[in-house]
């Protein structure tokens, strides 16, 4: 029988167990894959960003319509103190010039093999291929490599992830569970998400090509930051951000030129003469790289432009594309246990002595550095407030 356990082994779930077992409590994590951290392993393979190094209040303000709600919680373990928490497992860490911080050595493993030595210093049990199925009572049911399971606990924080990227272990079928213990859900949407782009066979030789510095726009969202052409549309951090606006239907635009303003654009058109092709101007005069002349003319083949519509395309080019890729290959999902659905300490109202935290709550951000300081300091909440359920005095 445990005091605490807890189900999912992400950064939220891992961190919610420490905080237990620091207050003195045993812990059982269980996770339904073979290993723990899937996830942020993956995430390690392309550099662990693991905060943005930026004043309080511009790293609050990029979790939108969720930073009031979230402020107490990141607050308390904000962009410094997880850059502390990294060193004291031992890594050296660096800032990019953006303000993106990652370990020196740019992968998740090293600072999770130490993660796991302090949990196991802490007594801190971690059960494998236990996949959650809900409750029969009180107790917690398991399916395990050697049947089920149920467990008893005191308190438990769920830390099962959103809805992506299923084979990692975040595929979202703890909803039906809570839902049916009525607890209100917002429903799961892509977050962090590629477009999905019907290209013509002219772009082919460009598939893989990124295009820098260019700034994107949808709705009341912008970005600033690349993306790269792939076999089934765009994709990268520079658009990430727009996820939001797309969703609801925003067309999405495309300034090619960031830098130059639209009057030197004219005077540089009105330099090169009336004989100059669009294809030799933009390669010539504009000094466009290829990859950004290929997708001018993919988005305005057929439309007949004159040499004005040339340089408002440049700085406001349409791009055609179907839509959001599927969810599961988004980087991350909005939707989950809503706000109203949880104390101010993470406890869901519909079932006390359970806590939330990570993903599956009903909040989103950009990347960067966002998701993961957001799942820590959650994890980091729910772990100290479940700590403090089981430290009051119990009825005899």
């Amino acid at each position: 029988m445990a005091q605490a356990v807890v189900i999912g082994a992400g950064p939220a779930g891992l961190m919610a167990a420490e905080e237990l077992a620091r207050s003195g409590h045993a812990v059982l994590i269980a996770d339904a894959k073979p290993s723990v951290a899937r996830k942020l392993l993956m995430a390690g393979k392309s550099g662990l960003n693991l905060t943005k190094d930026e004043p309080f209040d511009r790293l609050i303000s990029a979790y939108g319509d969720s930073a009031d709600w979230l402020y107490p919680m990141i607050a308390a373990f904000d962009a410094d103190a997880v850059q502390s928490w990294a060193r004291e497992l031992g890594q050296d860490l660096f800032t990019g010039s953006t303000g993106r911080v990652f370990p020196k050595s740019m992968k998740a493993s090293p600072l999770l093999r130490s993660w796991l030595a302090r949990l196991e210093t802490l007594r801190v049990e971690v059960r494998t291929g236990w996949r959650w199925l809900g409750w029969d009572g009180d107790t917690l049911v398991f399916n395990t490599p050697s049947g089920q399971q149920n467990v008893a606990a005191d308190a438990t924080i769920l830390a099962l992830g959103g809805a992506s990227w299923a084979r990692l272990g975040s595929d979202g079928a703890w909803a039906s569970v809570l839902k049916a213990r009525c607890v209100p859900l917002a429903s799961f949407a892509p977050s962090n998400s590629a477009l999905s782009v019907d290209w013509s066979h002219y772009m082919v030789p460009h598939f893989g090509q990124a295009l820098k510095s260019v700034w994107w726009r949808a709705g009341d969202h912008s970005s600033r930051g690349e993306a790269v052409i792939s076999t089934r549309g765009l994709e990268g951090g520079g658009l990430y951000p727009l996820t939001p606006a797309l969703r609801q239907g925003a067309n999405l635009h495309v300034d090619l030129v960031p830098d130059r303003a639209i009057d030197d654009i004219s005077k540089r058109l009105s330099a090169a003469g009336s004989k100059t092709t669009l294809t030799r101007w933009l390669k010539s005069a504009m000094h466009l790289p290829a990859s950004k002349v290929a997708l001018f003319h993919e988005m305005t083949q057929g439309l007949g432009l004159s040499r004005d519509d040339w340089v408002k395309m440049l700085k406001n080019l349409p791009v055609h594309h179907s839509g959001l890729r599927p969810m599961d290959e988004a980087i991350s999902t909005a939707g989950g246990v809503m706000q109203h659905g949880l104390d101010a300490g993470l406890m869901l109202n519909a079932v006390p002595g359970v806590f939330c935290a990570g993903e599956m709550l009903d909040w989103e951000a950009p990347t960067g550095g966002y998701l993961l300081t957001a799942c820590l300091a959650t994890g980091r909440w729910a772990g100290r407030s479940a700590a403090d359920w089981l430290d009051q005095p119990r009825p005899v």
